[in-house]
């Protein structure tokens, strides 16, 4: 599994009130959800009346094209006019599937080694515990 995160600090300028200030991260985050189909938060500038930062991620199997998406969904924030964006930072982690480290070591695939593969009752046995 590949996660993707982006960051982008904006600053809203017509912003007068951090009313003001979340109809426009509201309206941005919106959008970037119902076009990107990311996670999108305000993770940063919660109490500025014109500085927010946004917290982007996604999930997938290609890193490539989350990069791209996540490039996109930045430039689209850009594109919006809505607020100017003053920085952006992405970042592409690759986490080990649970799948891929027990082919590793039985590539039979045949080990039984998750809570949900055993039976509820046989958690004494399976430690090596007999019952009394």
């Amino acid at each position: 599994m590949i996660v993707g995160v982006a960051v982008i600090e904006i600053h809203v300028h017509a912003s007068q009130s951090l009313k003001a200030k979340r109809g426009v991260v509201r309206s941005i985050t919106g959008r970037l959800r119902n076009t990107f189909n990311v996670s999108v938060g305000e993770v940063g500038g919660q109490g500025t009346w014109q500085r927010a930062t946004l917290g982007l991620s996604m999930t997938g199997s290609d890193e490539v094209a989350l990069r791209r998406a996540l490039q996109k969904a930045v430039g689209f924030v850009e594109e919006t006019h809505l607020a100017q964006v003053i920085d952006s930072d992405l970042e592409i982690i690759r986490m080990p599937l649970l799948s891929d480290s027990r082919e590793a070591r039985d590539p039979s695939g045949d080990e039984e080694d998750l809570p949900w593969h055993s039976d509820p009752g046989d958690s004494d046995r399976d430690r090596g515990h007999e019952e009394e």
